[in-house]
């Protein structure tokens, strides 16, 4: 019998769920192909912020900024355990430049040109003056100014940085809040269907005709509505299987990351200004370690998986050497990890100034509807997904009523602030935790925590040690609660647990898994 959907998704990145998600709280029938694990490419790729995303600025990008701005706020209250505020330490120098393509430096340098490309103090001051007060900031503090001399903020940095600025932006577990997103979509009637391929579409007046892959073979779907959101996969989807009379193209942007063991004492993040104008940060990452970032690169193939080359990862370590006092090599790094930006062709010079914000192109003129989504920001996942539900319900006429901000995600119902009171709570009713692994728990699963050691009296009593704290209970979750098919989506995106775990816990990790799920 085939299945029918009043809207199908094809794509489990954060766009797909968070659509999702949003179009099953709106009374919709929902399905959701992808076609690997969720958050398997760019959603579990990223920087990991949410943030206004300062150096949009210097593009103009305005209402972009802004509505990150007062976003990083909303989610904040949705998911404290996924997310936290984070302040940010911009260290200045004279000699600090422009990206010399980016409106703002053409802009000083025809009116400035003495400025020969740099960045003044006044600039950036103004430039955060409008970040904390674009958003209605009312949870995160304020910019203020940093003597590095004295401040401890300065010690991992060399002399010659005196001055910094300091503001504020938010960390969020990226593929974390993906799988959040599709739970709770799936909790409210969507059908999420992970490690499953669409390999054909065809398009009546009123429905879409879709043909899937997955481990048992294929089948047919009917939905009236398709929404594209294959990230990376975007244009191959246009011009493949849905054969759209379409001239949008997507611009794919390789960003690297690599990661090192810590390489400072506190908990704040730098934002790096290079000679070539662009920037990087360098931010505290599971504890232990720091994690640098990123580069821009244009990617010509989405079948051709991303990886943090040598030059990008030399790049990086050059990169964070100009500032850091104990300098890094190669041999330092624990770590790489590369994604694809799917953003929305718009003819800009370089990768760099390609815009971030978000397109939707809604398509009805051969037939049934179709919305493909070009770009984003994790930050605002959820106004793109609002904004795709417009386009939705004005084709159907569906409930119209935004209901999302402020809505928890699964585990998140308690308030920001309250994370430290809850790693506590968790230790005084399950004793036999050690603080460590109380409070990975409640990183990942908030208050959800407590079911998952729900009847539990002993370490013992969560079953078999995988290491590093994972245990056979929590694996179980994931598999039952979180669609994690291997150990390649526990230790990598459902958790960082891989910096930790050996390869060989890690092969045996999966050989248990596999042979409870069928992938």
């Amino acid at each position: 019998m085939t299945k029918e959907f009043d809207l199908f998704i094809i794509g489990g990145g954060i766009n797909g769920c968070g659509i999702a998600r949003d179009a099953a709280g709106r009374g919709l029938s929902v399905g959701l192909a992808e076609m690997d694990d969720l958050a398997s490419a760019t959603s579990s790729a990223s920087t990991k912020l949410f943030h206004g995303g300062l150096r949009y600025l210097e593009y103009f990008e305005v209402r972009l900024v802004r509505e990150a701005l007062i976003e990083r706020e909303t989610l904040l209250r949705a998911m404290p355990h996924i997310s936290w505020p984070m302040r940010f330490v911009l260290p200045y120098h004279k000699d600090m430049r422009f990206e010399s393509t980016t409106p703002t430096s053409k802009l000083l340098n025809a009116v400035m040109p003495w400025t020969k490309g740099r960045r003044p103090a006044w600039l950036i001051r103004l430039g955060l003056f409008l970040y904390d007060n674009l958003g209605g900031r009312k949870i995160l503090p304020a910019t203020k100014t940093l003597d590095l001399t004295a401040a401890p903020e300065g010690k991992p940095l060399q002399s010659k940085f005196a001055k910094a600025y300091e503001y504020s932006d938010c960390w969020v577990e990226d593929s974390r809040l993906v799988v959040l997103n599709a739970r709770d979509a799936q909790q409210r009637g969507a059908e999420i269907l992970t490690r499953t391929k669409v390999i054909g579409a065809t398009r009546h007046a009123d429905h879409w005709e879709i043909t899937v892959q997955d481990h048992s073979g294929t089948k047919v779907i009917r939905a009236k509505m398709l929404v594209n959101a294959a990230g990376p996969w975007v244009g191959d989807l246009i011009h493949g299987p849905l054969d759209l009379d379409s001239r949008d193209n997507v611009r794919l942007v390789r960003g690297s990351h690599i990661v090192t063991k810590r390489l400072y004492d506190h908990d704040k993040c730098y934002f790096f200004q290079g000679a070539d104008g662009r920037i990087i940060f360098a931010i505290p990452y599971e504890r232990d370690f720091t994690l640098i970032g990123t580069t821009d690169a244009d990617h010509a193939d989405p079948s051709s998986p991303p990886v943090c080359t040598d030059e990008e990862r030399d790049y990086l370590i050059n990169f964070a050497n100009q500032y850091f006092e104990q300098q890094i090599a190669a041999e330092d790094v624990v770590w790489t990890y590369s994604g694809v930006r799917p953003l929305h062709d718009d003819g800009a010079e370089n990768a760099s100034a390609a815009t971030r914000d978000y397109t939707l192109k809604a398509d009805t003129t051969g037939g049934a509807f179709v919305l493909n989504i070009f770009g984003g920001k994790i930050t605002t996942y959820r106004k793109l997904a609002e904004s795709a539900m417009k386009h939705i319900t004005d084709h159907c006429g569906v409930d119209r009523t935004d209901w999302t901000a402020g809505v928890p995600l699964p585990g998140g119902d308690f308030e920001v602030g309250c994370f430290d009171a809850l790693v506590s709570k968790l230790e005084i009713e399950f004793p036999y935790l050690t603080h460590d692994h109380a409070y990975r728990l409640v990183r990942a699963y908030g208050t959800e925590a407590f079911d998952i050691l729900s009847g539990s009296k002993t370490f013992d009593d969560l079953g078999t040690d995988c290491g590093e704290t994972l245990t056979e209970r929590e694996v179980v979750w994931l598999i039952e609660k979180e669609f994690a098919r291997t150990a390649e989506d526990i230790v990598w995106r459902r958790s960082k647990l891989g910096l930790r775990l050996t390869a060989d816990q890690i092969a045996e990790l999966d050989d248990w898994v596999r042979e409870r799920v069928s992938v």
